[in-house]
């Protein structure tokens, strides 16, 4: 299938983020010729700017809370106290071992990678040019072993460009007292006190790391709960222990307007009831979504279709455009580099011919990696109810869990919601511990479309936090054993 013209592709991706480079991969091990355009760093967003660097300043804060607390657990650590800066750096470090390790991936897999920003041309071209300034960084130069600038043709094109954070006119980050998630990432010093707009996964993970870092954290969220998208039950467990470790929550409140002042912020809160509040923060983050990466990448001129800020697909990540398809955040929500993944590697099993399956969005969980941990699959127990279905939900508590009680985390909940006649596993929420390595069970149990009489069958070791998902099943059917 390979092509051996110089400059002619089969595939061609532009974007080298998780979608971006997981698609070339699968595209090469099918013995395409493959190509991807990037501007600013492989491996996108998530392993430099999102995912991975997050995670590793999340885990410097939990340490360093259960060192606060080593009393509790037959512990003595009376000194402790940390430096920003090598919390940062060791996060930053994180990210350029993920970068350097899909750039390794290329080259193993004979992947081309051409360095600059891309512009979509009729007749399959791609025209690769110097990397503009963006909202990320500033241009960054052309790594070693990179293909130059010029025109390149393939048969096929995946757009990957992803998304970029959402600015709202009159809080436009400056760098300096607002922040985007960028920025957050890599603090100068601790802020004393912290603003977050918005508490999706972004927002809360971020009130969480500062948070447990010493910040005086408030949150402002416009909907009526913290985390809209999870069940409403899950959301009102974790606001209370966030609020218990000293967060404060404002929801149904909008941030009105922004003073920005030498030494912060002030903020004009608009409450549901009418009253008016002012918060004075050091810093303020902005997290108040993402906005795909569609201009200037040519979609206009070769025609393909886009809605709502987002290229359209059908479920097989085709556009309007022959040859043409989209992946990642830059073909809509959810915005999740796991997402991303999995629609890299079914566009191009697709377009090399095989029998694939489209995505289904109900089956593609989801993790925030605050303290206490949130994680779900499939509908809430309000939309379940919403599609007219009898159901049956089950909970069980962390604190009925020995191992949860031995890790000295006895506070959380499973919850599952299931079809009451026909078993089916409708969704899984949990908010605790680990909570985000265990959703995993349901998400194979989902697509293994296991009923709940198979998962009451199912031997789960124990000691383990696991249990607790079986016992969320038995006590959907008044058959739980531990509580």
């Amino acid at each position: 299938m390979a092509n051996q013209t110089a400059n002619q592709y089969d595939l061609i991706v532009i974007g080298g983020g998780p979608g971006g480079y997981v698609a070339a991969i699968r595209a090469s091990q099918l013995g395409m010729k493959v190509g991807v355009v990037e501007r600013e760093h492989m491996a996108g967003i998530c392993s430099n700017w999102g995912c991975i660097p997050t995670k590793a300043l999340l885990r410097s804060a939990e340490i360093y809370s259960h060192m606060g607390h080593a009393k509790d657990y037959g512990l003595k650590a009376t000194e402790f106290d940390f430096e920003i800066s090598d919390v940062v750096k060791r996060s930053r470090q994180i990210a350029a071992r993920m970068n350097n390790g899909v750039s390794f991936l290329m080259k193993k897999n004979k992947i081309d990678i051409i360095w600059g920003e891309a512009k979509l041309k009729k007749g399959g071209e791609v025209e690769v040019g110097p990397s503009s300034k963006t909202a990320m960084e500033p241009a960054v130069p052309a790594p070693k072993g990179v293909l130059p600038h010029g025109t390149y043709k393939a048969k096929h094109i995946i757009v990957a460009t992803g998304a970029r954070p959402r600015i709202l006119p009159g809080i436009e980050p400056d760098g300096k007292n607002i922040w985007t998630y960028f920025e957050a990432l890599v603090p100068d010093e601790m802020p004393k006190s912290l603003l977050v707009m918005g508490s999706g996964a972004i927002g809360i993970e971020f009130a969480s790391f500062y948070a447990s870092m010493g910040a005086e954290v408030t949150v402002v969220e416009l909907l009526p709960q913290i985390m809209p998208v999870e069940d409403k039950e899950i959301s009102a467990h974790a606001r209370k222990r966030f609020e218990k470790r000293g967060i404060k929550i404002l929801t149904e409140a909008k941030v009105a307007k922004v003073e920005n002042g030498k030494g912060g912020v002030t903020a004009h809160i608009e409450l549901k009831d009418g009253r008016k509040e002012k918060i004075e923060a050091e810093k303020l983050i902005s997290a108040v979504g993402v906005q795909a990466n569609v201009e200037n990448i040519g979609l206009d001129e070769v025609g393909v279709k886009t809605e709502k800020g987002f290229i359209v697909t059908d479920g097989f990540c085709k556009t309007n455009v022959d040859g043409v398809y989209a992946i990642g955040d830059v073909a809509g929500p959810p915005m999740l580099a796991h997402k991303a993944e999995h629609e890299g590697v079914l566009c191009v099993e697709k377009i090399a011919g095989m029998d694939v399956h489209p995505m289904d969005d109900n089956k593609i969980p989801g993790c925030t990696y605050c303290e206490p941990q949130v994680a779900s699959v499939g509908l809430t127990e309000e939309q379940a109810k919403k599609t007219g279905r009898e159901i049956r939900v089950g909970r069980f508590p962390f604190v009925g869990n020995g191992k949860a009680i031995a890790l000295g985390e006895p506070d959380g909940l499973v919850k599952t919601v299931f079809d009451a006649k026909s078993g089916e596993l409708l969704g899984a929420h949990m908010v605790g511990a680990e909570v985000t390595e265990l959703i995993q069970g349901f998400v194979v149990a989902m697509n293994l479309e296991t009923t709940e009489e198979e998962l009451m069958h199912t031997i789960f070791p124990h000691p383990t936090l696991s249990e607790m998902m079986k016992e969320s099943v038995l006590d959907a059917y008044d058959r739980a054993l531990n509580i």
